[in-house]
């Protein structure tokens, strides 16, 4: 058979050669609903255990909220589970329509196109929008949905040294015979939390006829004073032209993802783009829950500034305990401890201690690069923070890590 016991061996050693260089992902099951409290099996088979969840992309705590939680039951009752059709066939209702102008007057954007998920609309859009006579121009930092999205389409392809905007400018003054030249950036990069200087951007956009697009996952819903993403953070409102974001983080954690901007743009991807034409329609449930969801932002920003200060207190307290963390303002908050053993060993030991943190390493990041992503929500209590910094200050010690920044731990611990 194709399928030989050769290619199995190949395969198995593969994987072997990934666990001995310590570069292995173990899942970790949930047993519970998405909340600051969850109780997790890890290792695969032992009894769940209660931890405090620091690592989920559930930045206002909505992903259980009973308010979503109803709605989704209202939309399910209403609706129906699925629609079992793409959207330009049947699988279009008036929740998704009602859902779209909902998200469009809450970015203030000119129109909305819904996906099913911000990586489909990032593979959907460039192919879409440009063509053989335009130019990308992105940050090398760009989500790996962008990078696919772009190899999709005939559009040339540049990259800009990460948050270098001369080197941008270069790029710019360089290609000034395209007929488009779209600069391709995250609003907020997941890794580090760097917030893009969108002003700047949109400035020399401006300046080179350029447009520019920006996928805001990692923002909507609290960025900005109304948490509106780093477009109103950034104070360029209404002057980015393509913006992609996802319902699978702040807005309820779910799935769904869209393509907002400018109504033409948006009219192209209804028209021809491939995740759009050939992907069934986001589910009844989720867009229900989804349409509550923009309704509790559009009503307070209770629950952002909330995040806001949790952000803050948690980036003071772990920089007081002696952590190498990135800097910044986001509620990624990236302890950084370069080896990738060491940051497996670190988030078990924390996971002994009751808190739920993930080692990231390469292909994650890139090698040399490893940490541990924490990310704090609204949804965490004072005495949720106070009991993962002390799991941290406690590991930090057993590992001798405290105090430390990249030279000595590379020293210690090497790449």
């Amino acid at each position: 058979m194709a399928y030989s016991e050769a290619r199995r061996a190949a395969y198995q050693a593969d994987l072997a050669g990934i666990r001995e260089a310590g570069l292995f992902k173990e899942e970790r099951i949930i047993h519970t609903a998405q909340s600051a409290d969850v109780e997790v099996e890890f290792p695969a088979g032992e009894s769940a255990r209660p931890v405090i969840n620091m690592c989920a992309n559930n930045y206002l705590g909505l992903s259980s909220h009973p308010e979503v939680v109803k709605a989704a039951h209202a939309g399910l009752d209403a609706r129906g589970y699925g629609l079992s059709s793409v959207r330009f066939i049947c699988g279009t209702q008036d929740i998704h329509r009602e859902l779209e102008h909902r998200i469009s007057a809450f970015l203030e954007t000119e129109d909305t196109i819904l996906f099913g998920s911000c990586l489909d609309a990032n593979a959907g859009v460039f192919e879409a929008v440009l063509t053989e006579q335009d130019i990308m121009i992105a940050d090398r930092l760009v989500h790996a949905s962008i990078v696919d999205g772009m190899r999709l389409s005939k559009a040339q392809q540049e990259t800009y040294k990460h948050m270098d905007l001369e080197h941008l400018e270069e790029k710019l003054q360089e290609s000034q015979d395209k007929r488009i030249r779209l600069i391709v950036t995250d609003g907020v990069f997941s890794m580090d939390g760097d917030i893009a200087e969108l002003d700047k951007i949109c400035d020399l956009a401006d300046k080179y006829d350029a447009l520019v697009f920006v996928d805001d996952s990692h923002a909507t819903g609290f960025m900005g004073k109304r948490g509106k993403g780093t477009h109103e953070h950034c104070g360029v409102l209404g002057r980015i032209d393509i913006l992609t974001t996802t319902l699978g983080k702040a807005l309820g954690g779910a799935s769904g993802g869209c393509v907002s901007g400018r109504r033409e743009i948006v009219e192209l991807c209804r028209q021809k783009a491939r995740p759009y034409l050939f992907s069934n329609t986001v589910p009844p449930v989720i867009t229900a829950a989804a349409n509550r969801v923009i309704q509790i932002l559009s009503e307070t920003t209770e629950r952002r500034d909330k995040l806001e200060e949790n952000t803050l207190y948690w980036r003071r307290r772990l920089k007081e305990i002696g952590l190498d963390i990135r800097e910044g303002s986001h509620p990624i908050v990236p302890v950084m401890l370069y080896n990738a053993k060491l940051a497996q060993e670190v988030a078990r030991d924390m996971f002994a201690e009751g808190i739920f943190v993930v080692g990231f390493f390469f292909p994650v990041v890139a090698k040399g690069q490893a940490r541990i992503r924490t990310q704090i929500s609204a949804g965490h209590e004072r005495h949720h923070l106070d009991k993962g910094l002390a799991a941290f200050e406690k590991v930090g010690k057993k590992h001798g890590i405290l105090g430390m920044g990249k030279k000595e731990i590379v020293e210690k611990f090497g790449l």
